[in-house]
């Protein structure tokens, strides 16, 4: 503005000489300029601004169309989060329980193996009695009649005389008998 204003100042000096530098154009030349610039805005008002106000108009709705879009697609990625978020939730605790049921069965089949191998040993140990009581039980009857034997043989050497056997049996299993009972 300063130099508009410097202009100003050495025109209005200029214009007391005359050989002064005049700022306004000429009243004719004015009025043409007028005239001219009055035409390009009634050519540009009657097709230029309509076809750059169609044009704005259709930038502002393809805009308005995008931001419409966008939100769209925002909302849409937004409902496609919520949905991922439930999917995977879902798949946690489907895997939580699928190992909380895993565990459980498990747990079941430990007892079982526990409960069966128990059940094992206690046949086991029934078996190994019942062997036990066999075994004892053959041997007492080894052993009656071994004692019959001997007691057969010790007694014919003391009575010098050869018993009847039924007698002898008779006798042995008596005698075996009475040791039983003292056990």
């Amino acid at each position: 503005m300063s130099i508009s204003m410097e202009l100003l100042v050495l025109a209005t000096e200029a214009g007391a000489e005359e050989d002064s530098i005049q700022l306004l154009p000429d009243l004719p030349e004015l009025i043409w300029g007028f005239v001219g610039f009055a035409l390009l805005m009634a050519f540009m008002a009657k097709y230029v601004f309509p076809r750059m106000n169609d044009m704005l108009e259709q930038r502002q709705t393809r805009i308005q169309g995008e931001i419409e879009q966008a939100a769209a697609e925002r909302q849409q990625a937004e409902e496609l989060r919520r949905q991922y978020e439930r999917q995977l939730n879902d798949a946690r605790g489907e895997g939580s329980r699928i190992i909380d049921e895993a565990r459980g069965q498990g747990d079941r089949m430990r007892a079982d193996i526990v409960a069966k191998a128990e059940q094992e040993a206690g046949q086991i140990v029934a078996r190994a009695r019942e062997d036990v009581e066999a075994e004892r039980g053959r041997m007492m009857g080894d052993l009656r009649t071994q004692v019959a034997v001997l007691s057969v043989e010790l007694a014919g050497k003391i009575v010098q005389k050869e018993l009847d056997p039924s007698q002898h049996r008779v006798l042995v299993d008596s005698y075996i008998n009475e040791l039983s009972g003292l056990n």
